[in-house]
């Protein structure tokens, strides 16, 4: 294996001129998009059936998409084995790294917090109102015909299964809601790619952001096939695909002794109020978050760690206060950490600003504007494509029933968390960014009150919880790391805007499709992700029977967050060596942080015993002994998925949560 993938395409881009600038090839070709709508459909399938049949191992949940990470390596040693027999139909590494950023996109629309949480619930407030919850009274009324299912009769075979998407009554039945929504996902997509568009050059030109998930991707494709060669990679591997095989034999056969580095709960040793009320305190030791870690800043490791219990010891300190009575979310950590998020945001834009107002007179013909000869999108058409995309998704919210001005608040609040999420990628490489309970649907409830707002509106808004229920594989940043490959392999140029939006849309279609098809057969009920339909209006209804005043609290926290992570700012670039970094403080609060806490700490002293005792270059060496922890865990997890679905086995060993 390590022969075939050293061996990975050497085609074309490998010639350098005089100067040694590699000419431009193009990633998009008719090759890499035939790849593309053969891959995306098969992988959406196996996304699903990982994450709503079976669900295990979650590759969605992370910022690095084991599923399209375990694809790539198979279409690259596939195609070194082309190569040798036909060098002329190799795939040259733009088109490798192409097909590999359509994939994660495509996954990030079929993911764990996309249209699995979307497609139940265009069902689910009419197949589940009843006279006790008064749903039909509450809120029903409110919910337009062309966005849901509304016939018990057309929807039952979806929630109990044994039946079929293609019959002409179910086909029928989903097809408006379904175009519909592919109609808000498009807008949606399309306005996160001309943002992306826009940024892109002030981020990866100017400031020189390492976008540190790109960087296996690269190596993988990388036409020397180098890596594959390094002996630190397989042992790297071989530790971490030895603990996975151990523990999915053990899985099955208990008598076999456990290498334990998924979760254990440490909370029942701390069982004692006010101990207690830290709800559980994880450890694990994956090994592929420690591989992942290595890869992040040593301030932004070690904030991630440090924060993440700061934010347990004030949860701690505060029901010894009493401060929590009567107010059971208090210390309100995820309205601070959306204050510092803001900062964040805010910071960005400030960087920024010189590049936004060239952007600007560019997009207005202004002569000596900013350079976008070398953009994947001219800035008059991102601009534009943003205007026009923005204006879809007020007019599509305005059509549900939603007011003007809360729309242009909700996606205001919802681009800015976006482009935090971005940008924390693209200089971190976080491996987490869940953000649960901290879209703007929860905020501006919290700021306004529930009570504030008319039924419509907050019907609405439990509408648009599908893609703000969490954002661990939100689509925006895996377009702006395709934006980077092509970039890293001097292949970005035209044509790869408008295919990205072709695979969008196409991606949309083929998540219903997986959706739809696979719980027909199984029934959505009949697995536990099927409840993500009821999350939103349960929410609901709560607003509508019980309204509530704005939450000062809560408002307060907001700006308690703003303030530390302000301030955490403005010290770490006055004082050298400051440790603490405000990102950081944001990112700990997460629920996923839970899981990942203790990796990042392992990751965070090995980095700084390697660059200590060996330097960069000692560092720089070391790496792929960490990428073969991230693919032994990769590899081995894929593999033991598509074994137990071609055996039809239901539960297996998950090596992640």
């Amino acid at each position: 294996m390590a022969h075939i993938l050293s061996r990975v395409s050497q085609g074309p881009e490998r010639a350098t001129t005089v100067s040694g600038r590699r000419p431009r090839f193009s990633g998009i070709t008719w090759r890499s998009m035939t790849l593309s709508a053969l891959l995306i459909p098969l992988n959406a399938y196996w996304v699903v059936d990982m994450e709503l049949i079976r669900y295990s191992s979650h590759p969605t949940t992370i910022s690095l998409f084991f599923n399209a990470i375990f694809l790539l390596l198979l279409v690259t040693g596939a195609n070194a084995i082309v190569a040798r027999r036909k060098p002329t139909w190799r795939l040259t590494q733009p088109e490798l790294l192409a097909s590999y950023s359509m994939v994660c996109v495509a996954s990030a629309l079929c993911s764990h917090d996309f249209l699995q949480v979307l497609v139940p619930s265009i069902a689910w407030p009419f197949m589940y109102a009843t006279r006790e919850n008064r749903w039909a009274i509450l809120f029903n009324q409110y919910i337009p015909t062309w966005l849901s299912v509304q016939d018990k009769a057309a929807m039952a075979g979806y929630f109990t299964g044994e039946s079929t998407l293609y019959s002409p009554l179910h086909l029928l039945t989903w097809a408006t809601p379904v175009l519909m929504w592919s109609l808000f996902i498009t807008a949606l997509v399309l306005v996160m790619l001309c943002i992306n568009a826009i940024l892109r050059q002030q981020w990866d030109r100017r400031e020189a952001l390492t976008y540190p998930l790109t960087m296996l991707p690269l190596e993988i494709t990388h036409p020397a096939g180098h890596l594959f060669r390094q002996r630190l990679l397989w042992i790297g591997f071989g530790i971490a695909a030895f603990i996975d095989a151990v523990n999915s034999i053990a899985f099955f056969y208990p008598d076999v002794t456990r290498i334990r580095v998924e979760l254990f709960d440490l909370l029942p040793f701390f069982n004692l109020w006010p101990w207690s009320s830290m709800w559980w305190f994880p450890i694990s030791f994956y090994p592929f978050v420690i591989g992942m870690g290595v890869l992040m800043p040593v301030d932004f490791l070690f904030s991630c760690w440090f924060f993440f219990l700061f934010w347990k010891a004030e949860t701690v300190l505060s029901a010894w206060l009493g401060f929590n009575v009567g107010r059971p979310e208090f210390p309100y950590i995820n309205q601070q950490s959306f204050g510092a998020y803001m900062v964040f945001f805010l910071f960005a834009l400030w960087q920024s600003r010189r590049h936004l107002a060239a952007v600007l007179g560019r997009a207005m013909g202004l002569r000596h504007a900013a350079d976008d000869s070398e953009e994947p999108a001219s800035y008059r058409l991102a601009v534009a494509g943003a205007l026009l995309g923005l204006a879809v998704l007020i007019l599509f919210s305005a059509a549900m029933g939603m007011s003007a001005w809360l729309a242009v608040a909700f996606f205001a609040i919802y681009f800015a968390l976006s482009i935090s999420v971005i940008r924390m990628r693209a200089e971190f490489g976080s491996p987490v960014h869940d953000l649960h309970w901290a879209g703007p649907d929860y905020i501006l409830v919290q700021l306004g009150g529930s009570a504030s707002f008319r039924p419509q509106d907050l019907t609405a808004m439990a509408q648009y919880f599908w893609f703000n229920r969490a954002y661990r594989s939100h689509p925006m940043p895996h377009q702006l790391e395709g934006f980077r490959l092509m970039r890293s392999t001097d292949s970005l140029d035209r044509r790869y805007f408008p295919a990205m939006i072709v695979m969008g849309i196409f991606g949309t279609l083929v998540g219903f499709w997986a959706m739809l098809h696979i719980n027909h057969s199984y029934g959505a009920m009949a697995k536990a992700s099927g409840s993500f339909g009821s999350e939103a209006f349960m929410q609901l209804q709560n607003w509508l029977t019980v309204p509530q005043g704005p939450n000062y609290s809560a408002a307060a926290a907001i700006a308690v967050g703003f303030v530390i992570a302000f301030v955490l700012a403005k010290l770490r670039l006055v004082l050298s060596g400051w440790p603490f970094h405000p990102l950081g403080f944001a990112v700990s609060s997460s629920w996923e942080m839970n899981l990942v806490w203790m990796p990042l700490l392992i990751a965070w002293l090995l980095k700084l015993v390697i660059l200590r005792y060996s330097g960069l270059r000692g560092f720089r060496r070391t790496l792929p002994f960490f990428y073969g922890l991230i693919l032994g865990q990769f590899v081995i997890g894929s593999l033991l998925n598509l074994i137990t679905m071609a055996f039809g086995v239901q539960r297996i060993y998950m090596f992640w949560f």
